[in-house]
Parts: C-alpha cells; sequence; structure tokens
C-alpha cells in the first residue's frame, strides 16, 4: 500500500491495526513521520530532538515480529512522542534548562518504558517551557514553540510541544505532564486531547529534574499522561501505562477502563463556568453550556452546579510553593543567570515559608478541600467545566484579554487547578472555535479513579462536538 498523508492525522489505534494488518510497515511508517517532522517543524518548533537511528532499528524489529517471527505487541510498531521533561533511555531531557542541557537519562521513566514494551517507537521529544513552569512553551535551550493554528501564539505548557506535535500531525500519539493544567491547557489552546490521570494511577517517576526527588507538595499534584487527537486513543494509552510501580510507591494498581461499557445515562452531570474573581471567556462558556446540552440531548441529567471549589486555586499555589520556591532556587544554584528572566521573577516571587507547622495546616487545608469536593461529586460524579479562562494567547503575555478587560495570566488558570489541587483525573475535548479560529476545549473531570467513567463522556462529547479539526495552516 502506498503512504497516504492522511495517515499523519488518523488515529493512533487505527494506525496500529493498520501495522498489525501489514498495511503498512512499521519502517515506513517511522520514515514518514520523520519525514513529516522535517517538513513542518521548522515552523513550530515543537519537536526538538529527534531519535531517528535508534528509531528506524526499532521499526525493523516491530517488521519482524509483525512479520511473524515474534510476539506482536499491543503498540507493536507505532510512532510515539515524548514531552521533553520525561526522561528518555540514551534521549537527552533538558527541563528547557540550560544546566541540564546535555543530560542524558541512562534508563526510561516507568510510562516511556511501558510504552516501549508494547511496542511503540519512539520518534521524538517535545518542547517544553523552562522548569515546566509556565503556560507559554519557551526556554533557553530550545527556544519557543509555537501554535499550529496561529504561529504568533502559544501552544500553551507545560506540555505545549507535544500538543503541537499532534495537532500538526507530527505523531499520531504522545506522554505530558500535568502539574498545574500542563496537559488540559496545551490540548485547550491546540484543539487536541488530553487526559489528566487521577493522582496514584500512573507513576510520575522519571520526570523530575536529576538528583531532585519530587516532594510531598509536587508529588501529590503532578501526574503523567497521554495526549491524543482521539478520546479512544487516550484510553488506549491509559491502559499501558498506568499502575503501580517500585519507584512511585503511591501508585496504585487499577483496574483497566473500558468506557465503551459505561452507561453515561446512569452519570449525573453538573456544569459550572464561573468562580472567583476571573471570568471566562464567553466564547469558552458558551461551548462549555453547548457540551452540558449536548449531554443532555443524549439522556444525560445535567444541572448547572457551584461546586465548593472557591479556594482551589490558592491551595494549589500555597502548597506547590510550601517551601519558598527553595527547591527550585537550589536546583538553579549559580546558574540562574542562565534562566530566562520570566521564570526568575516567578521563582524570587514566591512565598516565604514560615514554619513546618504552616507547612502541616497548608496540608490540611488541602485534604480539607478534597474530602468536600467528593462530598460534592457523590450528587455529581461528573464535572463539565472550562479548560482556562482564555484561548490561545500571544507570545510573552502576561495578561489575558477576557471581554475587553484584561486579566493577570497566572490568575487566569483556575479552571485547571482544581483537578490538580483535588488530584482528580480530566480530560480535555475539542469544542470548536472562536472568532478568531483558535480551538477551544471542554474539560470533563471526575472523581478520584474515575477515569472509565470521564473517558466515557469525553467519547460521547467528541462525537458530539465535532472533535479534532486539522489546523487549516498547517494539515
Amino acid at each position: 500500500m502506498s503512504f497516504s498523508p492522511d495517515l499523519f492525522f488518523a488515529p493512533a489505534h487505527r494506525v496500529a491495526a493498520m501495522l498489525k494488518a501489514r498495511d503498512i510497515s512499521a519502517t515506513e511508517l517511522v520514515d514518514q513521520f520523520l519525514e513529516r517532522i522535517e517538513s513542518v517543524n521548522h515552523d513550530l518548533n515543537a519537536i526538538v530532538t529527534l531519535v531517528e537511528e535508534r528509531a528506524i532499528a526499532e521499526a525493523e524489529e516491530s517488521d519482524r515480529r509483525l512479520g511473524g517471527k515474534g510476539e506482536i505487541r499491543p503498540l507493536e510498531g507505532l510512532p510515539v512522542t515524548i514531552k521533553d521533561s520525561i526522561i528518555t533511555a540514551g534521549v537527552r531531557s533538558t527541563w528547557g534548562m540550560k544546566i541540564f542541557e546535555h543530560y542524558v537519562a541512562a534508563e526510561d521513566a516507568p510510562t516511556v518504558a511501558r510504552l516501549r514494551a508494547a511496542g511503540a517507537i519512539v520518534i521524538a521529544k517535545t518542547n517544553t517551557p523552562e522548569m515546566t513552569l509556565d503556560y507559554d512553551c519557551d526556554n533557553p535551550v530550545f527556544g519557543r514553540t509555537n501554535n499550529p493554528w496561529d504561529l504568533a501564539r502559544v501552544p500553551g505548557g507545560s506540555s505545549g510541544g507535544e500538543a503541537a506535535a499532534l495537532a500538526a500531525g507530527m505523531s499520531p500519539l504522545g506522554m505530558g505532564s500535568d502539574y498545574g493544567g500542563s496537559i488540559r491547557v496545551p490540548s485547550h489552546f491546540c484543539g487536541v486531547v488530553g487526559l489528566k490521570p487521577s493522582w496514584g494511577t500512573i507513576p510520575v517517576a522519571g520526570h523530575m529534574s536529576p538528583g531532585v526527588a519530587a516532594p510531598p507538595p509536587i508529588a501529590h499534584m503532578a501526574t503523567i499522561g497521554p495526549m491524543a487527537r482521539y478520546v479512544d486513543d487516550l484510553t488506549l494509552a491509559y491502559n499501558i501505562v498506568k499502575g503501580a510501580h517500585p519507584s512511585a510507591p503511591h501508585t496504585a494498581p487499577t483496574p483497566i477502563a473500558h468506557p465503551e461499557r459505561v452507561d453515561i445515562k446512569r452519570l449525573r452531570v453538573g456544569f459550572f463556568t464561573a468562580c472567583g474573581e476571573v471570568p471566562v471567556a464567553r466564547e469558552i462558556r458558551d461551548a462549555t453550556q453547548r457540551a452540558a446540552r449536548a449531554l443532555a440531548k443524549l439522556g444525560v441529567e445535567v444541572e448547572e452546579v457551584k461546586p465548593p471549589v472557591e479556594d482551589a486555586a490558592q491551595l494549589w499555589f500555597a502548597y506547590a510553593m510550601a517551601d519558598g520556591g527553595q527547591l527550585l532556587n537550589q536546583l538553579l544554584g549559580d546558574k540562574a543567570h542562565l534562566s530566562r528572566e520570566r521564570l526568575r521573577n516567578f521563582l524570587s516571587s514566591s512565598p516565604t515559608i514560615k514554619s513546618a507547622a504552616e507547612f502541616f495546616l497548608t496540608s490540611i487545608a488541602r485534604d480539607t478541600f478534597r474530602v468536600h469536593l467528593a462530598e460534592f461529586m457523590q450528587r455529581y460524579p461528573i464535572l463539565l467545566l472550562p479548560p482556562f479562562c482564555v484561548a490561545a494567547f500571544p507570545h510573552d503575555a502576561l495578561e489575558v484579554d477576557i471581554d475587553g478587560r484584561n486579566y493577570p495570566l497566572f490568575a487566569s488558570n483556575w479552571p485547571a487547578l482544581i483537578g490538580n489541587c483535588a488530584g482528580l483525573p480530566g480530560v480535555i475535548v475539542p469544542a470548536g472555535t472562536n472568532r478568531e479560529g483558535l480551538p477551544i476545549g471542554v474539560q470533563v473531570m471526575g472523581g478520584a479513579f474515575a477515569e472509565e467513567d470521564v473517558l466515557a463522556i469525553a467519547k460521547a462529547l467528541e462525537a458530539e462536538l465535532g472533535g479534532f479539526q486539522k489546523p487549516p495552516k498547517i494539515a
């Protein structure tokens, strides 16, 4: 079979099926995706490190297996991309930081190892903001990544390179991470899908900088998760990478997710579009309401609600920066001048921790919040809400325009921080475009370990709202 350019945007599960049916070879597929990267990436800078030689060798091995000379694994021969901050054996992982510009890990993160054990072939690493601490996607090692829908705008952060690569057809499946919306915000900005899993379902080991173990404020709110163009591919990847691992002892064994078995009419959905002082842009509010109506049309009980989430963003920041940014500043040491001014300003503005007692009180407040939200979700096991207050904003912005009024960028993230603060799963589903032609998404959030239900609702919304669309200037 000759290679069809449509395969660059095909669902990962369909490409995997074609490989198994021998409709296309793994070698040809890897070659074509590497060529796609070469032809498209120069405008986007989403791909920052290629893994050409090893990928080609692994593709040849997959072809031998597919030809009947070995076990055929679930993702046999499927090209994938990995966020730069998730370590990959023999491939540099820099976190967008000059001090790690040449760091090469000796082993894979557990999630990467599981993908590769399932037959996936890592073809490239994708860009991230410096130290993964921004909603832009710029760093002093690789520079900025542009949004495939508008090169003058950001793709989101911190998994912005991954979202841009998927939207532009440079990869069928990828892995990102999410500490403060870092999977969901880029998915929303670039018009793709992304799953932030429950805390404790997927091992987060292999995501921190070398020699820095994740302290509780990070380990308890950060996750690694799959990104793709189609919800079924999130399910496929989630079932492969989830599960306990010795390097992440807090990770729990969880059952295989079968969203196709879920009767969504049995799930009560609460939707909301407002919380606190920063409003959500009107077109994103409209998209959330449109999604609520779509579910109601399918027979789902949907109700507008006011969940107890007013303090989520404040709690997230207090917990995340409970050490006053000391660990991150220590990591930079006397090399802080190599970092962008934007990052230095962020770290210098972090509050100073006063005592261990203050941290314990913050931890108690966060756990109390989680309990109250869990009690609320006994009645509404699914929450439908915006992913972020705006669509993709211009490069270098510190403020965003929301319906004619400017607001601080980092106060516009409250819809994303709820899920991290509570440790809950969330999926972003494309929901069309705004008047500027930029993609907007909706966020489906569920209770702890309810990935199956969240994916089921997301799948239904994907069908009703139109799902992934190719960026017109790139496709």
